[in-house]
């Protein structure tokens, strides 16, 4: 079978994670990725959190698997050759540089608009237009100006960052939809475009629930938040809400069997109004179901901490994967807290190609994600990620026709460093 974006080729300038996710997903989907790296030093994060010494880090290699990597140094004019070709032969570009960068290097949006007036330019920024446009910005500083960290945790601590990269990876994710639709619209236009991913706003987008509730909040209190039930008062901005259900529904993270030993031997447990009868039955108060004080929604939610209690007192009495299949048995929702540990040991997600195992040349085998979107019609096999400069022959012969001769005076000059 074809592939999705069989034909588009992509010009690579990211690193580090929210380019990079991006750009992977795209390669995912069929697309050609040259990634353009320094000759000697490549994306910073081939050396970054190594675990094993003189080889790609885990952190480069499952940012980057199927692409092709290119060793081009910019500032030498063979270098700048190189890359006005390659935006010739390419669809998009993609780049997560600091603002001003790609300006500077001389391939502003107006010079490679009119180098390849097709392509489409696009950019992972900190911000969007306003006061912080110029600043950088990093996956916590994006949870923190996005809206993120001020609504997570619980209300008596200071705020949290969560362990998922929705600053970086979310908006590489925004940033890809964005490419997409462009590559979409190019078709009817015949034109490039510029596509800008600010991280401010994917994250803030990711925030819809609580700006809703931020609405909400000026026309009266937020009923479904615990500390409502408990009569504390709200501020003026939505609080943090420990582990609530966003959705209305009460949900708490209860201990399980093992919990003294074990950190996530815990369960996610939501009090749906319509299966408090079933949850009645399961945790043993069957007199809770037509009592005034528990039968109703607004009844519960003063007592909800009474309530979780007697949950609590019933899920440490099995494993979370006991109570998991018990609660699910009766259409309860509920969820077990897996660890990585966990989740890399499940066969079950191999078997799906949620996570995949890869051979590589210098570290052995390592597991990364596998494309987390599946088109019946466009397999994806997962590859490895490209050794520093490893494909800059190739595309210098196949991509932009140079022959032999021609490439070995390049590589004579130092602008695209020594041979993989």
């Amino acid at each position: 079978m074809s592939k999705a974006l069989d034909g588009v080729r992509v010009l690579d300038f990211t690193h580090v994670q929210s380019g990079p996710s991006c750009t992977q997903l795209l390669a995912w989907f069929g697309a050609d990725v040259i990634k353009v790296e320094r000759p000697g030093e490549g994306d910073i994060t081939r050396s970054q959190l190594r675990d094993i010494p003189g080889v790609d880090s885990l952190y480069f290699t499952m940012m980057n698997g199927n692409k092709r990597s290119i060793t081009v140094d910019t500032k030498h004019p063979d270098g700048k050759f190189i890359l006005e070709e390659l935006i010739k032969v390419c669809d998009v570009l993609v780049e997560n540089f600091a603002p001003g960068v790609l300006d500077r290097m001389g391939f502003s949006w107006e010079t490679i608009h009119r180098i390849n007036p097709r392509i489409i330019v696009a950019s992972v920024k900190g911000f969007g237009a306003g006061p912080f446009a110029d600043f950088k910005a990093y996956e916590n500083v994006a949870q923190c100006t996005g809206g993120a960290a001020s609504t997570t945790g619980f209300r008596d601590d200071l705020p949290l960052v969560t362990g998922a990269g929705i600053g970086d990876s979310g908006t590489g994710i925004h940033l890809a939809m964005g490419i997409l639709a462009a590559l979409y619209q190019r078709v009817a236009t015949g034109r490039g475009q510029r596509v800008l991913a600010a991280m401010q706003d994917a994250v803030l987008n990711l925030c819809r629930v609580k700006m809703r509730d931020q609405q909400r909040l000026a026309r009266g209190p937020l009923t479904e938040y615990s500390q409502h039930g408990e009569g504390i008062p709200f501020g003026a901005a939505v609080p943090r809400a420990g582990n609530d259900s966003g959705g209305g529904q009460p949900g708490r993270i209860l201990k399980c069997k093992g919990w003294e030993s074990d950190p996530n031997a815990c369960i996610y447990f939501i009090v749906q109004a319509q299966v408090w009868k079933q949850v009645c039955q399961v945790i043993g108060k069957p007199e809770w179901i037509d009592h005034p004080d528990y039968a109703k929604p607004a009844a519960r939610l003063p007592r909800l901490n009474e309530i979780f209690a007697a949950i609590e007192n019933w899920t440490m009495q099995r494993t979370k994967t006991e109570n998991t299949a018990l609660l699910n048995a009766r259409d309860i929702p509920c969820g077990p807290i897996l660890s990585m540990k966990e989740l890399l040991e499940d066969e079950a997600l191999y078997a799906a190609g949620t996570l995949v195992r890869v051979a590589h040349p210098t570290r052995g085998d390592y597991v990364t994600i596998g494309q987390p979107v599946k088109l019946s019609d466009s397999p994806v096999e997962i590859e490895r990620s490209p050794l520093l400069g490893e494909h800059t022959e190739e595309i210098l012969a196949d991509v932009l026709g140079l022959d032999a001769a021609r490439i070995d005076r390049i590589r004579a000059s130092g602008s695209i460093g020594e041979a993989a």
